[in-house]
């Protein structure tokens, strides 16, 4: 028996295009089983694409993930190259310290027995120019006649290539992270031990100008000189006697200054010397001032180098105003003279 129409029908879906009033509508059937397959087959593809899609923005982003990586290994490998430069440029600062203080030392008596720079291959005299080709004994033939330090390794030759890692595409990042960790080592150890020798030579450099402050080196007065130090014939007994200071003549009331800064230990009067003044500089120097007409200064107080500590007179054991000048280095007594720079 044959399928009616209504049972065709009911197996197929139908599509009916209406084109106008008056025109004949298209009739279009598909079956279920067609529609079903067709169903399945958009499913399958929209599957596919939401795949497609899916595994696009993964690798997009991957891609733009390495691409971030990329840029940032490129910018850590150029601030990499930039930090080994300029510590080249810090270890080169650290030498040319190192230098300097070492002739500091040398220069401030610190440390005498070391030399550095031209001290060490001061040379000079008249030359002749030797003919090409002649051999000076001791001379080495492979090292250049330009003075150039052939011998300098890579570190030290300038070229940039050294440990600091200049050279970055001749290593792998690891030997360059463990040059830069060993040239901060030795940055750092370099740094504390010139701060160590800049703290030295600023107490040396101290103590000196201290020291220098406190040294006499000025004439404590305007004269001349009528008595030096050392053995004399004594104006008083007219005989050999030896003279522990410097006798200067000047007009009375002339102005008596320190010659160096320090501290008024002593105003007072002596049988011998009269009206007195007594200085003490540190550094175990004193200086005495005799036969004063009158001290301007008070037992205690500071005085620096040119200030007034009295006037000239007669007073004591004197045949006329003048000044006995005393200076003294850990108690003894020592000629005057060594002491006055102008």
């Amino acid at each position: 028996m044959g399928q009616t129409p209504n049972q065709e029908s009911s197996d197929a879906y139908t599509v009916v295009i209406f084109r106008g009033s008056t025109a004949k509508p298209l009739r279009f059937s598909f079956s279920r089983k067609f529609v079903r397959n067709l169903l399945i087959a958009g499913c399958f593809c929209v599957l596919a694409d939401i795949l497609v899609i899916s595994h696009y923005v993964v690798r997009t982003g991957e891609v733009w993930e390495l691409s971030a990586f990329r840029t940032e290994a490129m910018s850590a490998r150029e601030q990499t190259a930039a930090f080994s430069s300029a510590i080249e440029d810090l270890k080169k600062r650290i030498g040319a310290m190192k230098e300097v203080n070492q002739r500091l030392r040398v220069m401030l008596g610190i440390d005498t027995s070391s030399r550095s720079g031209d001290m060490v291959n001061g040379r000079g005299g008249e030359e002749t120019p030797l003919p090409e080709g002649s051999v000076v004994p001791g001379m080495d033939k492979s090292r250049p006649s330009d003075g150039s330090l052939s011998s300098l390794g890579p570190e030290q030759s300038g070229d940039g290539q050294g440990s600091s890692g200049l050279g970055y595409g001749q290593g792998d990042d690891q030997e360059v992270v463990a040059s830069v960790k060993e040239n901060l080592e030795w940055l750092t150890k370099e740094a504390a031990n010139q701060e160590r020798i800049l703290n030295e030579l600023s107490q040396v450099a101290e103590q000196r100008s201290s020291r220098w402050a406190a040294t006499p080196s000025i004439w404590p007065v305007k004269g001349w000189v009528t008595s030096g130090f050392g053995p004399r014939v004594s104006p008083f007994t007219e005989k050999p006697a030896w003279h522990d200071g410097l006798d200067i003549g000047a007009a009375p009331n002339a102005p008596v200054q320190a010659p160096a800064q320090g501290r008024v230990t002593s105003v007072g009067f002596d049988p011998k010397l009269g009206n007195l003044v007594r200085l003490d500089h540190g550094f175990g120097i004193e200086t005495i001032y005799g036969h004063l007409a009158k001290s301007l200064v008070k037992e205690g107080q500071r005085v620096k180098r040119g200030d007034v500590v009295g006037l000239v007179g007669s007073s004591g054991l004197a045949t006329g105003p003048h000044l006995h000048y005393m200076v003294k280095v850990n108690g003894q007594a020592l000629d005057p003279n060594k002491y006055i720079l102008e």
